[in-house]
């Protein structure tokens, strides 16, 4: 069945809000067998009409997000309506829902609120425990596909979709063979020479869908298929790519070693200079982090490389803030002050500083102390803007980590 995506709202087209909707949908509903198969965005208002129309040529489902609010632009449910020639029938049940949720959350109502509890007559009510609006559907019929108008905020939108529209999605969605897909995330290899390493057998077997996504330090490489099809690439995969592989569900680098050092009840430390904290950040975005994570030090000035870690002004003035010299100190300070198992440090030189011809902008030292071993400093050039340097850094830590962690 052809999915389309209608998103409403002026704030997506001017960029003020990050439209996230397409991703969670797609992901929710591939499941069922289905795709989206176009995307639409239109600002508030009247725009929304020419979108609807043109939905019944193109998809057998639409799902329209966002205009079902009280003010002025939120005209969604109206059109619908009209287009539809449906009545808009007031739901007293809806209005004293919105009523109570006001009076428990200390919200004074206005007068325009009592929109929201209008009606097209033959329309499903979706209830939205997480706001006021609540969610339609109306069914295939001559004149449209089935429509699921949904509300903006994916705080409301996502436990909606997922408690009452995929309910009505399994009726009406043939059974079918569905096809599954799996997701391998790699790293320290390009899209390319995954592609050289894997990609002529994979495109081999019959049956399957195969697709790359570069990422910055990392590629993801997507199957599609029956599971016979998806388990005879999964071992073209792994003979191929072999440790690379970090994750073969979609999971992130940082989860994959937070996962491996509590498997191993081992810890962790970090030192940062160039990445400010953003290495610290990754790891304890991870629910569990802290079974793992002991400490991070934030040492961005030379001052606070003394103070915080002890490292010797005379090494900085022999050897420079960035160097293979001071990465090491740093991280063997932090393992022994936190008493961490595994320590990781980072100093480099993000633009538009100042580098030099020996030590050029991108320029970065990240070092990783294990006190079973020596430690491990590696140099790596990334002569990208600041945040791309930072994620850049940071995945080349992290994956010095994974590789380090025993098996």
């Amino acid at each position: 069945m052809r999915t389309i995506l209608i998103n409403t709202g002026t704030e997506l087209l001017l960029g003020d809000v990050l439209n996230t909707h397409l991703r969670f949908l797609a992901q929710e509903i591939f499941p069922l067998g289905l795709r989206i198969d176009r995307q639409i965005t239109v600002p508030d208002g009247e725009a929304i009409r020419d979108a609807i129309e043109e939905s019944p040529k193109a998809a057998e489902i639409v799902f329209i997000t966002g205009g079902l609010g009280p003010t002025t632009d939120d005209i969604t449910r109206e059109i619908t309506a009209e287009l539809l020639g449906l009545k808009l029938e007031h739901d007293p049940a809806i209005l004293r829902a919105i009523q109570e949720r006001a009076a428990r959350r200390g919200f004074r109502l206005t007068d325009r609120i009592a929109r929201q509890a209008d009606v097209p007559e033959g329309a499903t009510v979706l209830p939205n425990e997480n706001g006021s609006a609540p969610g339609l559907y109306l069914p295939l019929n001559i004149k449209a596909p089935h429509l699921f108008l949904l509300p903006g905020p994916p705080r409301e939108l996502h436990p909606m979709f997922r408690n009452s529209v995929m309910p009505i999605l399994r009726t009406i969605v043939p059974n079918k063979s569905v096809t599954r897909r799996r997701t391998y995330r790699v790293a320290g290899m390009g899209e390319s020479l995954v592609e050289e390493a894997i990609g002529e057998r994979l495109v081999a077997i019959p049956g399957i869908e195969l697709g790359y996504c570069a990422r910055p330090g990392e590629v993801d490489l997507r199957i599609i298929g029956d599971e016979s099809v998806l388990d005879q690439a999964d071992a073209i995969i792994t003979a191929g790519l072999g440790a690379a592989v970090f994750s073969r569900d979609g999971g992130s680098l940082e989860e994959a070693v937070v996962k491996l050092l509590r498997e191993k009840k081992q810890t962790l430390a970090v030192a940062e200079s160039c990445t400010g904290g953003a290495l610290a950040h990754r790891i304890t975005n991870v629910p569990g982090a802290s079974a793992v994570f002991l400490a991070g030090y934030v040492t961005y000035s030379n001052e606070a490389k003394n103070g915080m870690l002890g490292i010797d002004p005379r090494l900085i003035s022999e050897y420079g803030a960035v160097s293979e010299e001071v990465a090491q100190a740093m991280a063997e300070s932090a393992r022994t002050k936190s008493g961490a198992t595994f320590a990781l440090a980072t100093t480099g030189i993000a633009a538009p500083g100042d580098g030099t011809s020996e030590k050029p902008v991108g320029t970065v030292f990240v070092a990783l102390a294990d006190g079973g071993a020596a430690t491990l400093v590696r140099k790596f050039y990334f002569p990208d803007d600041r945040p791309i340097f930072k994620e850049l850094t940071t995945q080349a830590a992290l994956e010095m980590l994974r590789r380090a962690i025993p098996a």
